[in-house]
């Protein structure tokens, strides 16, 4: 089924795509639930709060959303989290309970002209005392202006709005219409909330109704390639039984025949980018080189761009390490030049090695705090006067400035290195770079020590 026909309406069936009502709330359920021939997830989806598996965190006693829910709440919503952990099944009994008028849009077919329609009918029909649930999916996907249009009648709840959406609202939501919601966070659902929501599809008259069986097995396989998603474990478990005949039963070959892998939730231009890339940079900081392969296999299965991963090993090789191993930085280059050369899927072991050499080596953040630190000065003002004797003295007249002049050459010293001023008069003192004890800097520590000693002639 097209996804906008989800929307028509059958009082105006040349209106599809844009909007979609029904004078009686109780009757929005049928949008949520369609009849025996969708999908299996469709079928199944919770009627009752009763039959809602998982998000307890939201729906105990007391809890904002189970008032909602109830019909004694007055908060719009917006409902954030990985597909398949109940959004669309919450709004439907938000939508059952909460308002006279249902009205589904959507996000990816209805302009700003819809949306003031829908809320200019709203603000009506709420001087004849019926309330309006606006239900939007996806609502990530409406520009700005879009969800502009909707601030007022949210504010002044000229309609109560239950918004979806799996992408993090602090980067797709405008922060005057999160201002004005109730921002709830769903949890991916755990391997047991799966398993009972497979389970009761083998059994439910809406599902299998127990044309088949299923072993212990097959079960926890389906729950391994669900990953938190009840709709894709309904998916894959549908799938895997239409290959089983009536009476039968879906052993773990059967389900691995038919759902050969989990797809791994991760989207490059979502949330699921910025955690997952957050937690391999991060785990490779914490020297955790288990850890770090596991994402890093997360973006290369999901098709990340290599050359992202290669820059993001090539920073972090100065930011996290620096002179503590710099042969890290080699690394992360030739692996960034590798994926230049030999592309994917071959790249893929450079960059693991490289995310391996990274994790092993020393840490050490001391040559980012004391870039850091210098453009803090920089930035404040504390510059001072280039010292006269290292100024440019290869020009007509700069021995006349006094350019150049009194510059010891170091190379004349047998140590190297001479007593001069280098820094400014007035940062004199400074030290930016201040090296740890961590691999090769615990040479560097001794011996910038003597360094600075020397040059700035203290004892």
């Amino acid at each position: 089924m097209a996804q906008d026909s989800l929307f028509e309406t059958p009082e105006t069936p040349g209106s599809a795509g844009n909007t979609s009502s029904v004078s009686n709330s109780k009757a929005a359920s049928k949008y949520f639930h369609p009849g025996g021939h969708a999908p299996l997830a469709a079928r199944m989806r919770p009627r009752t709060l009763d039959e809602v598996v998982g998000q307890q965190h939201l729906l105990g006693e007391g809890r904002p959303l189970r008032r909602l829910i109830e019909g004694s709440g007055d908060a719009s919503v917006i409902l954030y989290g990985p597909p398949g952990t109940g959004k669309t099944t919450i709004a439907s009994l938000i939508s059952a309970a909460a308002g006279d008028r249902f009205v589904a849009m959507s996000a990816l077919s209805s302009g700003v002209k819809e949306v003031r329609a829908v809320i200019e009918r709203a603000r009506m029909d709420l001087q004849l005392g019926q309330r309006t649930v606006l239900f939007i999916d996806e609502v990530h996907r409406f520009s700005k202006t879009q969800q502009d249009a909707l601030l007022s009648a949210v504010e002044n709840r000229t309609v109560l709005l239950v918004a979806a959406t799996t992408e993090n609202p602090s980067f797709s939501v405008v922060s005057p219409l999160l201002s004005r919601s109730l921002l709830l966070q769903l949890e991916s659902l755990s391997d047991e909330d799966i398993k009972t929501v497979l389970n009761k599809a083998l059994e439910d008259e809406r599902g299998l109704a127990g044309r088949i069986t299923a072993t212990d097995e097959a079960v926890d396989q389906l729950v391994l390639l669900a990953g938190g998603d009840a709709r894709r474990g309904l998916t894959y478990i549908e799938a895997a039984a239409e290959a089983v005949e009536d009476g039968g039963v879906l052993d773990i070959d059967t389900v691995m025949a038919n759902v050969n892998r989990a797809v791994v939730r991760y989207d490059r231009d979502g949330d699921q980018h910025y955690d997952v890339v957050s937690a391999w940079i991060k785990s490779i900081r914490g020297s955790d080189v288990d850890a770090a392969l596991h994402y890093l296999a997360r973006m290369i299965d999901a098709g990340e761009d290599p050359r992202f991963i290669a820059r993001r090993l090539v920073v972090h090789s100065s930011e996290d390490i620096g002179m503590a191993d710099p042969s890290a930085m080699q690394v992360a280059i030739a692996a960034a030049q590798a994926v230049q050369l030999i592309g994917m899927p071959e790249a893929r072991i450079n960059l693991a090695q490289a995310t391996i050499h990274l994790a092993l080596a020393p840490k050490s953040n001391a040559v980012i705090m004391a870039m850091d630190a210098a453009l803090t000065d920089v930035q404040q003002g504390h510059i001072g006067t280039v010292p006269a004797h290292l100024r440019d003295g290869h020009y007509e007249g700069a021995k006349k400035l006094g350019n150049a002049v009194g510059y010891s050459y170091p190379h004349d010293d047998p140590r190297g290195v001479v007593r001069q001023e280098y820094l400014p008069e007035n940062l004199r003192d400074r030290v930016y770079y201040e090296p740890t004890t961590h691999g090769g800097e615990k040479r560097i520590a001794e011996y910038i020590g003597r360094l600075r000693r020397i040059i700035r002639g203290t004892k």
